[in-house]
């Protein structure tokens, strides 16, 4: 689409843009074997600047540093919409519509070798799936240069316990052999 990643930071092309802190764009190092999508930043993202630094965002990268063997430092993060939605509710579809070519250019410029969707919006998203997180976790798909999968967010793992983390470990066990064992 030709969008500059530069002009990320003062985009307007939603409603969004009236109600953030800033725009969340993303970090982490060009070319990772590991890219992180997630549905929207939080309440602390949207303050702090950067995806997934609450407690969601501790306990998915102590999985991934467990189950795959890679830091935070080696995957990029980022999520679908870059900017918070009120109340942190899902983004609605003109939302996500908005911020797709952004994430399209991401994917374009970073190049990951794997990419990760986090719950439903994340997994819909970026693959393309139907079915609810329930039925699509730990499905390998390939992506245009890449290979992907989805697993619970973590959010779902903090208010799910034990047998979420659990699927979400194997799912990571999974995408380990993906990543060709980091």
């Amino acid at each position: 689409m030709g969008l500059d990643l530069a002009d990320l930071p003062t985009c307007m092309r939603c409603a969004l843009s009236l109600t953030r802190q800033r725009v969340v764009i993303g970090s982490g190092p060009g070319h990772p074997a590991l890219m992180v999508i997630g549905e929207a930043p939080g309440r602390r993202e949207d303050e702090g600047g950067e995806p997934f630094i609450g407690r969601s965002g501790q306990l998915l990268f102590r999985l991934i540093e467990e189950e795959v063997g890679l830091k935070r430092a080696q995957c990029f993060v980022t999520n679908v919409v870059k900017c918070r939605p009120p109340a942190n509710r899902t983004p609605t579809r003109g939302e996500l519509e908005a911020c797709r070519p952004w994430l399209s250019e991401q994917l374009s410029v970073i190049r990951p070798t794997v990419v990760l969707a986090l719950g439903n919006t994340a997994a819909r998203s970026v693959f393309g799936f139907d079915g609810g997180i329930g039925t699509t976790h730990g499905r390998v798909v390939d992506l245009e240069g890449a290979v992907g999968m989805a697993t619970f967010h973590p959010a779902a793992a903090l208010r799910g316990g034990p047998s979420v983390v659990n699927v979400m470990r194997s799912d990571l066990r999974i995408l380990k052999g993906l990543v060709g064992g980091a």
